[in-house]
């Protein structure tokens, strides 16, 4: 095997790596797609309960307060006012943080009542003296503020300002005091009626510090109602659901007017442009998958996905104590959907919907949609890796809210990409299963293909809407190949294009989505109190040292209210019994479990009825009817298959008498058209019989027109009415890849030989052929190795070739030409021009031959899984024109100068190789050569040498050391799609024999082996079902020409196989006898019929028969 560059090998092993994982991961879907939809739903429906807990403490579900985020301020020694620059000796600066409380009375309207203002009071005492933090649960040290936790300037009294300050907290001195109202209202802390704010300063000073900050303000945020609620707490209180919805959607109303109000007009305008995108990607994900053929059930699996894939990053985020403020949240989702997008899963969905479309041998299910994660897992990973990489880059901006949208996208896409190859996958091939159960069990024929995209799009739309159409979707009327190439990394391209370009605006301040509002210091409640903690910092001890203080958003309580009731309580008295009612039996312990019980029940039950619906159903032996002669017709077109689009049934003769000229008129519209009647338009020159298919629109129909008009034109007349088969084949593929001029196919029958044991794998082997016996004789050889412990294989080298053939004025500028090029720079220069052309051709050694004034470059470069002639010569195309600008004098006789060489004998190929070079061997105990095929190791080895060393040297032959090589490749070639022609150079192949110590040791060498896995004929679907046989059908999934490189080996193990059958044949005088028996066509005959097992007579004649 030849190695591949040392610098890929790295990323090459680790693309391996993550290829089986994805691959091991989809497997597990497809094969238990209702558990794992399940277990995806149950545990989604855990994040979204986790999701809600977390956000009914949001503002959005109590208040309007705008949520904000705490703001910095910092004062030198000698600075009289507080200010958001940062200080040059942050570190030694006096740490403070300042927390409010913010009460208010939402019945009143004002906070000027006597019994509001004593309960203020009240709860004051109770959150600086009776808080303890942390929980005596967690440790028996507890801290409480007045002690323990604030901020004390002076005389060790705690720096927390009120307008109750008055009373000094006591209760008696406030209730007896008869100008309450006027001491309150001239309190320095005073400054609105509609609302109270209380003041706490904290001692930020540590980590600890802060630590025990927090949770006072958490313990303090948790309370449980009293006269004073929490706004945290307080959706506790709404029990009635209408109202709980009626403030959540006030409270949005609301947010996002307050948004609009600050915002910039191009912040809007950003804004508005993400969720008209947004928009635009779901109408585009439900046209792509209605397009595909599934109406809602896949679109609404995509967006689920998306969903879960949206609650796990939201969890993640959170766990790593990042706090994503509603605000942000709401600007980055329509950049979110965005950036996930949908193209990844629609890529999945096309794939798989075209391999189970293409599947007329109805395989596993599982078959297809593996192959359809396979042929996809990496590209997409490919480019999900690198949009991941920018938005990490993001992330390390630190820039406030582009940081945390970053991450969250990052965290995004990975998610969706795990759930799109797990849960999306079972999505998929559940769908897929239901349905070829319609399909099979649902008692209609299918007319047309369910999952045929649409082809068309509504002539009533106008261009704004096409366009936007064509912009949102993807073309469903490009054929297989062009669709692979709209596959391709463009779509990817533009979505990280956006990322990269979104990044950067945040980055240099193009635009400032994305930055939540923080606390006003500028406030009058903030303002004054800011003032006076610098006046009581400046006459404390600590007055030199510079201080920052962290201002925190007020906690918003209010007096405790009777709820609302916006609806009549005779219509919620039933609902509220009824959900009460479930709500006890959910809760009792027994019937709880009982639930759970049933569910999984349910599950189990469900996934058991689905498997028996898959198995396909018993079919009944019929007694064999004889079919009535057909009778005798002129032009007759079956009914189509499913691979063509559905059409009317047009008559071959019509009662109209059309003159020619108004035949030609309706060519536009050739249905309207007699069979006939285009006839005679071929007839008289008006049509070109080349182009019936591309006038008809009708594959089928184009076929049998051309086979009549062949058949009337030709000397026998026969072909109208012959048994060559024409119907139920899929002409798209063949039409501009395989042939043209297309009559009909011709069937060949196909056999199997083996299993045979190559490099550890039990392998049936396709052979197309009419030779009888050839498939028995590679059979008996298959058995023969098999039980030697099977065959080795190794590839030595892999490289298709081309010589280019170019002219010089003289031979001396000729042997400059090759001097450059062997010596030179000319080796660079030619290798850059060929590599540049594919992502897969790749230079891999260059030889330069002389004659006379000619010049002959010989490229041998490796093409992946394709037999890569067209490759290669576009590759040699680009490096002829950069040769001929390095020598402007030189001519290009030929791109091809038969110093490749192509389909014709040739020592270079024997000596040199071309395509890949394989050697197979096998090593069989003498007991078995004498068993199985009735020789001795010592006649094999003397035939050998005689046969195919000195007889094949007696005729001057190059590369035929074989018994009959070209025989077993031909076979497999055209079993699985290969160029046939090229079995001139593929099948050359030395055998060699040797006896070590009673055993026979069976090499074949083929240095010439030209096959592929992509393009040419393995694009026809029964040369596809043969190479899904073989496991090689396709590009490798994660290494790039391996499955070329497999096919080889399979085909010199084969050949191998046929060499030790024939040979023991001639050593044990068998072949005559043999071919006699079998490939003469008699009658079966009562005392010689052929028995379905062996296709042998079941009285043979003695050795008559190679027998497996």
């Amino acid at each position: 095997m030849v190695p591949g560059r040392t610098k890929t090998t790295a990323f090459q092993s680790a693309s391996s790596v993550f290829g089986r994982g994805v691959h091991h991961a989809a497997m597990l879907a497809s094969r238990n797609p209702l558990e794992l939809m399940v277990a995806v739903l149950v545990f989604g429906s855990f994040c979204y309960f986790s999701l809600y807990n977390m956000a009914r403490s949001s503002d959005l579900f109590y208040g309007t307060v705008t949520r904000l985020y705490p703001t910095t301020v910092y004062a030198s020694s000698q600075d009289l006012h507080f200010s958001t620059q940062p200080l040059s000796d942050d570190q030694d600066a006096l740490h403070i943080q300042l927390k409010q409380i913010q009460v208010s009375d939402p019945q009143r309207g004002n906070v000027l009542s006597k019994a509001t203002v004593m309960s203020i009071v009240r709860f004051q005492q109770f959150i600086e003296n009776s808080i303890y933090v942390p929980d005596e649960s967690v440790s028996e040290k507890q801290f409480v503020y007045t002690k323990d936790l604030c901020y004390k300037p002076t005389d060790n009294v705690c720096f927390a300002p009120s307008p109750t300050d008055f009373w000094h907290h006591d209760l008696q001195r406030l209730a007896s005091d008869q100008h309450w109202l006027t001491h309150l209202q001239s309190s320095h802390q005073w400054t609105d009626a509609s609302s109270m704010t209380l003041s706490y300063a904290f001692n930020a000073s540590t980590k600890a510090h802060r630590y025990l900050a927090d949770l006072w303000t958490h313990r303090v945020a948790t309370l449980a109602p009293g006269d004073l609620v929490s706004y945290s707490n307080s959706s506790q209180l709404q029990e009635n659901l209408f109202v709980w919805l009626f403030i959540v959607s006030r409270n949005i109303v609301t947010r996002i007017k307050e948004l609009l109000d600050v915002a910039d007009k191009l912040d809007i305008i950003v804004v508005l442009a993400g969720y008209l995108m947004m928009i635009g990607t779901f109408v585009s994900l439900y046209i792509n998958m209605r397009g595909l053929g599934s109406r809602y059930t896949l679109a609404t699996a995509v967006v689920l996905n998306g969903f879960i894939a949206f609650m796990l990053s939201l969890l993640t985020v959170n766990a790593l104590g990042i706090n994503v403020s509603p605000d942000v949240l709401a600007e980055a989702i329509p950049f979110l959907a965005v950036t996930i997008g949908f193209e990844r899963p629609i890529k999945l969905t096309k794939r798989a919907l075209q391999f189970h479309k293409d599947d007329k041998a109805k395989q596993d299910i599982r078959h297809t949609v593996m192959r359809a994660v396979d042929a996809l897992a990496l590209p997409l990973a490919r480019d999900c890796f690198m949009e991941i990489v920018v938005l990490v880059l993001g992330a390390k901006s630190g820039m406030h809210g582009l940081r945390e949208f970053c991450l969250l996208s990052a965290l995004l896409l990975t998610y969706d990409f795990i759930l799109l190859f797990t849960w999306y996958t079972a999505v998929l091939t559940m769908k897929l299963e239901l349905l070829r159960m319609r399909q099979v069990n649902g008692g209609t024929p299918i007319k047309a293909d369910p999952i045929q995209p649409a082809t068309t799009t509504p002539t009533s739309a106008t261009s704004i809407g096409r366009s936007f159409i064509k912009a949102f979707t993807d073309d469903q009327s490009a054929t297989p190949s062009q669709q692979d190439k709209s596959e391709g990394p463009m779509i990817g391209r533009v979505k990280l294009l956006m990322i990269v370009g979104f990044v950067s605006m945040h980055i240099f301040n193009i635009c400032s989505t994305f930055q939540a509002p923080q606390v006003n210091i500028e406030d009058t409640n903030v303002a004054g109190v800011l003032q006076h903690l610098l006046q009581q910092h400046r006459s404390g001890p600590l007055a030199n040292m510079p201080i920052k203080v962290e201002v925190f958003p007020p906690l918003p309580f209010h007096v405790a209210s009777s709820p609302m009731d916006l609806v009549p309580a005779f219509m919620l008295s039933p609902l509220e019994d009824i959900m009460s009612i479930a709500g006890r039996f959910v809760q009792h312990p027994v019937i709880s479990k009982l639930l759970t019980l049933g569910l999984f029940v349910s599950i189990f039950l469900n996934t058991y009825l689905f498997k028996m619906a898959r198995q396909p159903k018993p079919v009944e032996p019929t007694k064999p009817v004889v079919a009535a002669p057909p009778a005798p017709v002129t032009l007759v077109r079956p009914a189509r298959s499913s691979s063509h689009v559905s059409r009317r049934r047009r008559p071959t003769v019509t009662d109209q008498n059309r003159s020619l000229d108004e035949t030609h008129a309706l060519l536009a519209t050739p249905d309207v058209l007699a069979d006939e009647e285009v006839i005679r338009l071929v007839q008289a020159g008006k049509l070109a019989p080349y182009a019936l298919e591309k006038v008809l629109g009708d594959l089928e129909r184009a076929v049998v027109i051309r086979r009549a008009l062949i058949s009337r034109s030709s000397i026998t007349k026969t072909l109208e009415a012959s048994a060559l088969p024409f119907v139920n084949y899929q002409y798209e593929k063949v039409m501009g890849a395989c042939c043209e001029n297309v009559i009909g196919y011709l069937p060949l029958p196909v056999g199997i030989a083996g299993p045979m044991n190559i490099d550890g794998n039990m392998i049936h082997i396709p052979m197309a052929t009419t030779e009888g016996c050839l498939v028995a004789s590679a059979a008996r050889g298959c058995k023969a190795i098999n039980a030697g412990g099977g065959a080795q294989t190794v590839v030595t080298a892999d490289g298709m070739t081309r010589g280019p053939c170019v002219e010089f004025p003289s031979a001396m500028m000729a042997a400059e030409c090759k001097q450059w090029v062997d010596h030179g720079d000319g080796k660079r220069v030619l290798t850059e021009a060929f590599n540049s052309t594919s992502r897969f051709a790749r230079v891999r050694s260059l030889k330069v031959a002389l004659a006379g004034k000619l010049v002959y470059i010989r490229f041998a470069t490796t093409t992946g899984d394709a037999m890569g002639m067209n490759m290669i010569s576009k590759g040699c195309e680009k490096a002829m024109a950069a040769l001929q600008d390095r020598f402007p004098t030189m001519q290009i006789i030929s791109l091809s100068g038969n110093y490749c060489t192509d389909k014709k004998p040739a020592a270079i190929n024997w000596i040199e190789g071309r395509g890949k070079s394989v050697v197979a061997e096998a090593f069989i105990p003498g007991p078995i050569v004498e068993k199985v095929l009735k020789t001795t190791v010592a006649a094999l080895v003397e035939l050998n040498i005689s046969k195919n060393l000195i007889g094949s040297a007696m005729a001057g032959s190059i590369g035929g050391f074989n018994a009959h090589a070209a025989n077993i490749l031909t076979a497999v070639y055209l079993a699985t799609g290969q160029d046939p022609a090229q079995n001139v150079e593929s099948s050359n192949c030395i055998t060699l024999m040797k006896n070590i110590d009673g055993d026979l040791h069976i090499s074949c060498t083929m240095p010439s082996i030209e096959v592929g896995t992509i393009g040419g004929g393995t694009i026809l679907p029964p040369q596809q079902a043969m190479l899904d046989l073989l496991g090689v059908r396709g590009p490798h999934p994660t290494e790039p020409g391996k499955n070329a490189q497999q096919l080889a080996r399979i085909i010199c193990a084969a050949v191998m196989a046929g060499e030790l059958s024939l040979c023991a044949a001639l050593a044990a005088g068998h072949l005559v006898k043999a071919h006699m028996a079998h490939n003469r066509s008699t009658a079966p005959t009562p005392s010689g019929t052929l028995t379905p097992a062996t296709g042998c007579s079941s009285k043979p004649l003695p050795g008559s028969c190679i027998k497996s």
